[in-house]
C-alpha cells in the first residue's frame, strides 16, 4: 500500500519530504508533483528501481528518461554542455522544459539512450520537488506520469493514489498539477553548429528559448 504524503504546495513540511527522500534512498518509486504534471521518480543508481519505473510507465530502454536536477551546475555534471547550449539552458531554467543532451560519463549506461547516448535533463520549478531534490542531494530519474493506455498525464494525486496504490511506494500530494507535459527540446544539434530541435511543444513557452 502506497504511503501518502500531503504537503503544502508553497511551504511543504520538511518532515514529510525527509520521509519521502528516505524511501527513495531505499529503492522506492514515487509519484511526485512537478511544474508540468505528476511524474514517477526513483534513485538514479538503483537498477531495480529504474526497471520498476519503466514497467509502471510501460516503456522500454529506448524511451528517454529524464534527470531532474537541482540547478544548472548539477545538470552540467551529467551532460556535455557547451557555451551556446548553456546560455539557452540558463534562459529557460528552472521551468517546464526537458532538454536532450549528450550524456556524460556520470550517467549509467542503462539509463541513457542505447544508440544515441543521450539523456533528457531538466530543472523543475516546483517548491516541493525542489526541496525533495535538495534532501535527496542528487538528481532523480523520472518520467511523466502517463500510464499504459492513457494519452494524457495524471495530475490529480487522489486519482494517482487509486490507480497506483500497489505500484508505487508513495505519492506526494501537493495539490493538482497542470495536466500538460514539458516542452522537449533536443540541444544535441547545437554541438555541431546546428539549431535546437523542438520535439514536443508542452507547457514551456518557446519564446524564452528564442524559438
Amino acid at each position: 500500500m502506497a504511503q501518502y504524503f500531503e504537503v503544502h504546495p508553497d511551504n511543504p513540511q520538511p518532515r514529510l519530504l525527509r520521509q519521502a527522500a528516505q524511501a527513495l534512498q531505499g529503492g522506492a518509486v514515487l509519484a511526485v508533483p512537478t511544474d508540468s504534471s505528476y511524474a514517477l521518480v526513483c534513485h538514479l543508481d538503483d537498477k531495480a528501481a529504474v526497471e520498476r519505473l519503466r514497467r509502471i510507465r510501460g516503456v522500454d530502454e529506448r524511451h528517454h528518461l529524464t534527470l531532474l536536477c537541482r540547478d544548472l551546475s548539477e545538470l552540467a555534471t551529467f551532460a556535455r554542455v557547451d557555451n551556446r547550449q548553456y546560455r539557452l539552458l540558463k534562459a529557460a531554467t528552472p521551468g517546464p522544459y526537458t532538454f536532450i543532451l549528450e550524456a556524460s560519463k556520470e550517467v549509467p549506461r542503462r539509463v541513457s539512450h542505447p544508440s544515441r547516448k543521450t539523456i533528457g535533463l531538466r530543472v523543475p520549478d516546483h517548491r516541493a520537488l525542489r526541496e525533495l531534490l535538495a534532501l535527496h542531494a542528487a538528481p532523480l530519474l523520472g518520467t511523466t506520469l502517463i500510464l499504459p493506455g492513457d494519452t494524457e498525464p495524471l495530475n490529480d494525486p487522489h486519482t494517482i493514489r487509486e490507480r497506483l496504490e500497489h505500484a508505487v511506494a508513495a505519492v506526494i500530494d501537493a495539490g493538482a498539477c497542470p495536466a500538460e507535459p514539458t516542452t522537449v527540446v533536443d540541444l544535441t544539434p547545437m554541438g555541431t553548429g546546428g539549431d535546437p530541435e523542438v520535439l514536443r511543444v508542452g507547457r514551456g513557452p518557446l519564446a524564452p528559448l528564442g524559438l
